[in-house]
């Protein structure tokens, strides 16, 4: 069967000087795309998804003026901002699939989203034959959580590449990573400098 790479919101608001920004975030774009470089022809697929909300409205209760950082969060990734670009270091060449999510919803796992096209990832995995994903990105403690688990949900043999994820802070992404382990999934190393 196939594996897939899943690539979670490596945009500006979440890296270094962005909106959301997540320490490390910078380092996991160039890991990201000395991964690519090395690597991109061992997947059937490589989905980067992009958190691409909406201008107007608060996005389904997803922004506040006041946010608790757990459910409501400061404005970001706005779509056509630069803010919902990828970062800079990260060169998505060799993505084939882009997915976009949170269009005036909230959205956490790159499951939720689509392609242009209209195509879900579930979707894109069934058509390649794909079991198993490496899962890299941002953040541990939220969106890669969320993507990981709807991935396991989904049957899937799930891989989560430690040295190429970031997380909003230390204990939060810890436990992710455990509760990831616990629900079937195993971490591992992109091993690229």
């Amino acid at each position: 069967m196939g594996r897939a790479l899943l690539i979670v919101d490596v945009q500006n608001d979440f890296t270094e000087d962005g909106a959301l920004a997540v320490a490390g975030g910078d380092a996991v774009a160039i890991g990201v795309t000395r991964l690519l470089e090395a690597r991109a022809r061992e997947y059937d697929a490589i989905i980067a998804s992009r958190d691409w909300h909406d201008a107007d409205g608060d996005n389904g209760g997803h922004f506040s003026e006041d946010p608790d950082f757990i459910d409501t969060w400061p404005v970001h990734c706005v779509a056509g901002t630069p803010g919902a670009e990828y970062d800079p270091w990260f060169d998505p060449a060799a993505v084939t699939h882009h997915v976009k999510k949170g269009q005036g919803v909230p959205a956490y796992s790159m499951f939720e989203g689509a392609t242009d096209d209209g195509e879900t990832v579930a979707e894109i995995l069934a058509e390649r034959g794909v079991d198993g994903v490496d899962v890299v990105g941002l953040a541990t403690d939220h969106c890669v959580l969320a993507s990981s688990r709807d991935a396991l949900a989904a049957g899937l043999r799930v891989r989560i590449l430690t040295d190429l994820v970031a997380g909003v802070a230390p204990d939060t992404s810890y436990a992710a990573l455990e509760r990831l382990v616990a629900g079937g999934a195993e971490l591992g190393s992109a091993g690229v400098h």
